[in-house]
């Protein structure tokens, strides 16, 4: 119960501070449910089924995160071997996904573009980062929940007539294989029983 009641103080902060139920939700990695049960104080029904994933472990050390960047690119070269993907592009999604993204492009020499994504109207492309219109592009961000944002980078990657052919994550917490036919794979798989 103390983890809860932390968790609700910092979603009741976030909220003060103007953040929306939605990037509170991304910012504590749980579902959107989760994030307005917390606003309520746990009063209401708990949601069933989410995880609150935490990574400061991994957040808080660059060398970390290059580590478990190494195990994306050992995972994204098997992708392209397998499949034969000609890959031209590495969309990091903000925030999380980004430092990621960052590394695997770095370390494979691919570009790297940003996609910032907002959940009541279209996201858009960091114009200081490469752009998608042409390139085939593997999309990255730290976890897959409901699969929106990844969805949502997808819409906007055709809208700029880029091409998605994966999307990679630390952890996906939903069964599905792929996200609108565009392959999804994941370094861990968690499910609830």
């Amino acid at each position: 119960m103390k983890e809860t009641d932390a968790l609700i103080k910092k979603a009741l902060k976030y909220k003060e501070n103007g953040l929306t139920d939605h990037e509170i939700a991304e910012d504590l990695n749980v579902s959107k449910e989760t994030a307005i049960w917390l606003l309520n104080k746990g009063k209401k029904k708990k949601p069933e089924g989410d995880l609150k994933i935490g990574w400061r472990s991994l957040g808080v050390y660059p060398s970390r995160m290059s580590s478990i960047s190494d195990v994306l690119c050992d995972v994204l070269l098997e992708e392209i071997e397998n499949k034969n993907l000609d890959i031209d592009a590495v969309v990091g999604i903000a925030i999380n996904g980004i430092p990621y993204a960052s590394f695997v492009a770095e370390k494979l020499g691919f570009e790297l573009a940003v996609f910032r994504p907002h959940h009541e109207k279209e996201g858009w492309f960091s114009s200081n980062y490469a752009g998608v219109k042409g390139k085939n592009v593997v999309i990255i961000d730290d976890v897959v929940g409901t699969g929106d944002t990844f969805r949502s980078a997808i819409k906007d990657i055709k809208t700029e007539k880029g091409t998605p052919r994966l999307c990679l994550a630390i952890l996906n917490k939903r069964a599905q294989n792929d996200i609108q036919g565009v392959p999804l794979r994941a370094l861990i798989r968690a499910r609830v029983i």
